[in-house]
């Protein structure tokens, strides 16, 4: 168990720590909520002033500029952004992936010292199968039967491809340099023959393992149950100041608790339940079995979140991916019950500290005396 409770901090007094959380973005989707300004699903961490981007939701870019996270001055934006890790390829986490490709020439990435490396799930490898098939009238086509379940390397290049028209104008009108300079995508390969059986069970009992490295960071994943989504992935990132987990989306399973162990933050999604039943259950106006059950077992409730951040031994909870996005704080709080630590419910901008902060650097005085304070206490 860890031995500190993490809070909200002002992105001033979170600037003073080596490692921080920013949630950029914490609705669940695809609906547009009414009475709710949460953008889509996106998280930042920055280690070292390094900062590493999760899921691409809608408005996930202007949230990045509000956030300060990027250097000042115009056209400078995502100069500090090293990598992406897209957890998996509901729309809801990935539909303002086009902006980061496209708009990068326009918000810095102009001249990179290294490439921004892009890592998300790989080809599904065979279509899910069709639920309740035996009550339908009329069966549903395949997509793009030619490659029905592509990975991120090849949704990456048709998305080039579809624009081609801009790239091409831009790099030759404007002297725009090439985006396969500027950016490295990776398909997440699944270790041994885990995932031979996609329409298998979603979480095979496995190990977390290691998909990216670097000088600030080491970032390991883990397959989460987000039925019939595969591969769906929860992300940890392990840093010098601690650590911190990203859910992803997923119902209450065995390996979201693994990677979770001995985290200092667990950010995790949430759905309210008692919605879901009132919008699409048997006693709803318009029951739509379908999509119910993909509700009840790919998402974690209210009340199983807590327990399952207790069973994972965290010390704080932080609730994002909020579904429906309109849904009172009051009502999220009720998470609390099961788990002992502390919890927050995420909202767009909210800042965490890890670890402890860094020395202030200030300069003595020219008369002599010393400075009144040389460290900053813990938020």
């Amino acid at each position: 168990m860890t031995t500190t409770s993490y809070l909200p901090l002002s992105a001033e007094e979170a600037s003073r720590y080596n490692s921080r959380v920013t949630l950029l973005g914490t609705s669940g989707g695809p609906p547009w909520w009414d009475g709710s300004d949460r953008a889509g699903i996106c998280t930042a961490i920055t280690v070292n002033g390094s900062t590493y981007l999760i899921d691409l939701g809608e408005g996930w870019g202007p949230r990045f500029r509000q956030s300060g996270l990027g250097p000042s001055g115009f056209q400078r934006g995502l100069d500090n952004v090293k990598a992406v890790f897209i957890t998996h390829h509901h729309s809801d986490h990935m539909v303002d992936y086009p902006n980061l490709l496209l708009l990068a020439w326009h918000n810095g990435s102009n001249g990179l010292k290294q490439p921004i490396k892009v890592l998300g799930p790989g080809d599904r490898g065979a279509l899910p199968p069709i639920f309740a098939e035996e009550k339908r009238e009329h069966l549903p086509e395949v997509f793009h039967p030619a490659s029905p379940t592509p990975g991120l390397v090849e949704s990456t290049q048709r998305l080039l491809e579809a624009y081609a028209l801009d790239i091409n104008d831009r790099m030759r009108d404007n002297a725009k340099q090439d985006l396969r300079e500027i950016f490295e995508f990776q398909d997440i390969e699944l270790p041994g023959d885990t995932g031979a059986d996609p329409n298998g069970s979603p979480t095979p009992g496995m190990e977390p393992f290691e998909i990216f490295r670097d000088e600030n960071v080491r970032v390991t994943a883990i397959l989460v149950d987000h039925r019939p989504v595969f591969p769906a992935f929860a992300f940890r990132f392990d840093t010098a100041d601690g650590s911190v987990v990203i859910s992803g989306d997923t119902g209450v399973c065995e390996n979201l608790v693994r990677i979770s162990r001995g985290a200092d933050l667990l950010l995790h999604e949430c759905i309210d339940m008692d919605w879901v039943d009132g919008l699409m259950g048997p006693d709803s106006p318009k029951p739509d079995p379908n999509l119910m059950q993909h509700m009840l077992a790919a998402h974690t409730s209210i009340e199983q979140v807590g327990p399952q951040a207790e069973a994972a031994g965290v010390k704080t909870l932080v609730l994002t991916h909020l579904v429906p996005g309109n849904t009172p704080v009051a009502k999220w709080e009720k998470a609390q019950v099961g788990f002992s630590g502390n919890l927050v419910v995420g909202e767009d901008l909210m800042n965490f500290g890890i670890g402890t902060p860094a020395k202030r650097e200030e300069s003595v005085p020219t008369d002599g005396r010393l400075p009144k304070r040389t460290s900053v206490p813990a938020g």
